[in-house]
């Protein structure tokens, strides 16, 4: 009888948590935060943007960094990454950089993914990617910037953790089945489930991605960069949706730009963010980096090609001198730009 009405009890008071939660997801962060500090661009840096146990996160840094380190090693065990020592170590600089111009208080690790999907993610503790894809749709520094601040805010304001405790307190509504028998190795299979899944944490509510906008835009800015590219970034992608329906889908699915939240983040850069005499846009280098990139993948291609599901043919060797009649091939060189192929 006791163990039944303790049951009841935290199933009531359970599922009230779980409701209030469900609410919470669909509020804007930046509520939370006062306006003073949110739009205060000296504090950044020196700002709590999120990351306290008053947001609703019951992680520390340190386990965050942890959290993200194990999966950090599953995404580099499966994914295909970019080796180039040059590509890294510019995509490492430009990310480093608004790191320092940002709230993130965790070291960040920085790394390519070689991948055609237009995107990037960053996981729990700073653990940043780069698909090489969003590399080679950015018309200029100043748009590639604009996607990792956004990612680099998501860190900022623990996104991940406060996502992932929700997560837990609604799962939380199975621990009664635990006092009146059954039902817990259910639960934990649920959870190992979860949280097998690294790339759930690219999928936020629409409440944080709003708040990584504002973030996102303010380190940008306080980097150096023209904030409207990042809006011009997101407006691109939302006219190859048209062109190309389903493409949205598969290559910005994590955060999708809506015409709201292109509106919020004009309205940000006109009432918030002063006017500079000049911004960077572009750099040789960015235009360098992404003309060798395109160089390995049109050499990825030929390999691939080479690779295929033909036979491997071994030719007899020919006498010195002798032509065996078929053409010298040239690969094109690397400055002649990247593919702009469909």
């Amino acid at each position: 009888m006791k163990n039944r009405f303790l049951a009841s009890l935290i199933t009531v008071v359970l599922a009230a948590t779980s409701v209030a939660v469900a609410n919470d997801k669909e509020k804007d962060p930046n509520k939370d935060i006062p306006t003073s500090t949110l739009n205060n661009l000296n504090a950044i840096g020196n700002r709590n943007v999120g990351c306290d146990r008053g947001f609703g996160n019951w992680y520390s840094l340190d386990k965050q960094i942890a959290m993200g380190k194990q999966y950090a090693q599953q995404v580099e065990s499966t994914a295909k990454m970019i080796q180039d020592p040059v590509i890294n170590e510019y995509i490492n600089r430009l990310g480093q950089n608004l790191v320092r111009n940002s709230d993130a208080k965790v070291p960040f690790t920085i790394k390519i993914i070689d991948s055609d999907d237009i995107n990037a993610f960053a996981l729990p503790g700073g653990f940043f990617y780069v698909n090489s894809g969003l590399i080679m749709a950015a018309d200029n520094e100043a748009e590639l910037a604009g996607v990792m601040a956004h990612e680099i805010a998501h860190v900022a304001a623990c996104h991940a953790a406060r996502e992932q405790t929700r997560g837990e307190l609604a799962n939380l509504a199975s621990i009664p089945l635990i006092f009146v028998g059954g039902g817990y190795g259910v639960y934990a299979a649920e959870q190992a489930a979860s949280l097998a899944v690294p790339m759930a944490f690219m999928k936020f509510s629409r409440g944080f991605e709003a708040q990584a906008d504002y973030l996102g835009l303010e380190y940008m800015y306080k980097a150096g960069y023209d904030p409207e590219e990042f809006i011009n970034m997101f407006e691109k992608i939302e006219a190859e949706e048209k062109k190309k329906p389903g493409f949205l889908s598969k290559a910005f699915s994590t955060h999708p730009p809506t015409p709201g939240r292109i509106e919020k983040s004009q309205e940000e850069i006109a009432h918030v963010l002063p006017t500079r005499a000049e911004y960077i846009v572009d750099t040789s280098e960015f235009d360098n980096v992404k003309a060798r990139l395109a160089a390995i993948e049109n050499r990825h291609k030929i390999e691939d090609k080479k690779d295929g599901n033909r036979p491997t043919l071994r030719r007899a060797e020919k006498p010195k001198g002798q032509d065996d009649g078929r053409p010298t091939l040239k690969r094109r060189p690397a400055d002649n730009g990247p593919e702009t192929g469909s």
